[in-house]
């Protein structure tokens, strides 16, 4: 057996009744891509938050390369070799890459001297590990790809040996998150020893060594990856059998409930972002936008849920205009009928200061439901709070804990719980399984199908092209801001993939024609 990198005994972590870790031991051995699965709430990142020096056990030993070590901050997890490159960056937007990578270890009394250390040092580790990216660039105009090569650049200047990677490619188009992979397994050739905790089980197959599944707080297996299937692991994960494909009937569209024409979005450079786009949404149908994260997609979708303006062009619902050049609001348009999930949950779609019960009810605070004269009803606004926690089951099921408190996946259930349970004609739904578990997209998928199903009308924005075919009845491509292309759902993976990066039908059937030619 090769030499653990890092061994845990016996953690043990407590946040008043919440139990998150429960006696865990975890050999990883060093060298290796070493994938830690679990639901939300499973204690995943207690455990990773200990191991660099966020939390301090309540109970147990950490031993690195054979040595035991006591992690009391995140300084001490540097010193003895551990670099964490966190779900959401820790980055100053208005800093270069340079700045970012040697904030806190600028490596000399004079400032100039340190920097010109850092430069040379830097470029030695972006050669080392095909990690390029300008060092004079401002981390705030990087692509979300690029910012997490700088994480992983600042965690190896600080030395670090084990490589903590929490959730990577929760952010990450399918390209970007290839070529992470690609750095993973140059770091791991470089003798480095990387954790990766993530949700998505393809990923776990596809690039990891071995792999530990947590389950409510305890490590319930350890499996060579090689050795494991993904359905195997899955069950490990939710403790029951997972459908991890989607069961559904037939559409049987009826009218459209959504309807854009021409529609054309400028940003704030006044650039074209949405080129005269059109389509469609029927009741009872899900059309699904597919498309690299950057091609439009945000910004459409911000129109038609009110919140951005447009240049131009019309927006139908429920057969009545929409003002997206002028006074359209997103609370009008919610008592017209339309729910939004937004792509983004920490800007959009909480505010995480406020306690669960209060984001349960956020935007439809003047319902008559939750009010008690001029004032808010708690005992109602909490009674509803606690049957959206137990029908989505939410974790920790506590209405009065921070929003802030809640792993992504269930901050993601909250958002969703608001918003399908209002029961609206046309639901508008991006990235809905972002940092989600196995068992939650399960439970997500087969929502989305109900309100499809119950006649509403679902505009779906993924980037994850397996969510886009299993759960559409059209797909749409978008591609620099204008629709490329209409598919169904049994089109090919590569077939889209194509139209995605911007290879339209005639240059598909030349292609395919040409290599045809060639095989021949």
């Amino acid at each position: 057996m090769a030499q653990p990198a890092l061994e845990l005994t016996g953690i043990d972590k407590r946040f008043g009744a919440v139990h998150a870790n429960r006696a865990i031991d975890l050999r990883i051995e060093k060298g290796t891509i070493h994938g830690i699965i679990g639901e939300n709430g499973a204690g995943k990142s207690t455990l990773m938050s200990i191991i660099y020096g966020f939390y301090q056990p309540d109970k147990g030993t950490i031993k690195v390369n054979d040595r035991v070590v006591q992690i009391s901050n995140p300084d001490a997890a540097i010193a003895a070799g551990i670099g964490m490159v966190h779900q959401h960056f820790m980055l100053v937007d208005n800093f270069t890459v340079l700045e970012n990578v040697m904030l806190g270890a600028e490596g000399a009394p004079l400032l100039s001297a340190g920097i010109a250390k850092a430069r040379e040092q830097l470029k030695a580790l972006e050669k080392e590990y095909a990690l390029d990216v300008d060092p004079d660039a401002v981390v705030g105009d990087l692509a979300v790809g690029l910012q997490q090569r700088v994480e992983i650049l600042k965690a190896l200047y600080r030395g670090a040996e084990i490589l903590i990677l929490d959730e990577p490619t929760g952010v990450l188009t399918p390209s970007e998150a290839d070529h992470l992979f690609r750095i993973l397994r140059q770091l791991k050739d470089q003798g480095k020893t990387v954790v990766l905790i993530t949700h998505k089980l393809r990923e776990i197959m596809a690039v990891t060594d071995n792999v530990s599944v947590m389950r409510q707080g305890t490590m319930v297996a350890t499996r060579k990856t090689a050795d494991a299937s993904v359905e195997e692991l899955a069950e490990l994960m939710v403790g029951r059998r997972v459908l991890l494909r989607v069961n559904k009937e037939t559409a049987k569209p009826g009218e459209p409930l959504l309807q854009v024409k021409n529609l054309v979005v400028r940003n704030a450079q006044k650039t074209t972002v949405v080129d005269t786009v059109s389509f469609d949404v029927r009741a009872g149908e899900i059309v699904g936008i597919a498309g690299v994260a950057g091609n439009g997609q945000s910004e459409l979708i911000e129109v038609i849920a009110g919140i951005r303006k447009a240049e131009s062009g019309v927006v139908m619902l429920n057969n009545l205009p929409v003002n997206v050049t002028g006074s359209a609001h997103p609370a009008e348009l919610r008592r017209r009928g339309l729910a939004h999930v937004p792509e983004d949950r920490h800007h959009m779609g909480l505010v995480l200061a406020y306690e669960e019960y209060e984001n349960s009810i956020l935007g439809y605070h003047d319902d008559p439901r939750y009010l008690k004269g001029p004032f808010l009803n708690i005992e109602a606004i909490m009674q509803d709070a606690k049957g959206k926690i137990a029908q989505y089951d939410i974790r920790p099921a506590d209405p009065r804990l921070k929003t802030a408190n809640f792993s992504g996946g269930n901050q993601q259930k909250i958002v969703l719980a608001r918003e399908m349970e209002r029961n609206p004609d046309v639901l508008i739904v991006a990235q809905p399984t972002r940092g989600v578990d196995v068992g939650a997209i399960e439970f997500i998928h087969k929502r989305i199908i109900e309100m499809r199903d119950a006649g509403k009308a679902v505009l779906l924005i993924s980037v994850e092209l397996d969510e886009i075919r299993s759960l559409s009845d059209r797909i749409l491509v978008m591609f620099a801001g204008r629709v490329v292309g209409e598919r169904g759902p049994e089109a090919g993976e590569g077939e889209i993939g194509l139209l995605m990066a911007g290879i339209q039908d005639d240059e598909q059937t030349h292609k395919k024609t040409s290599e045809k030619g060639l095989h021949s």
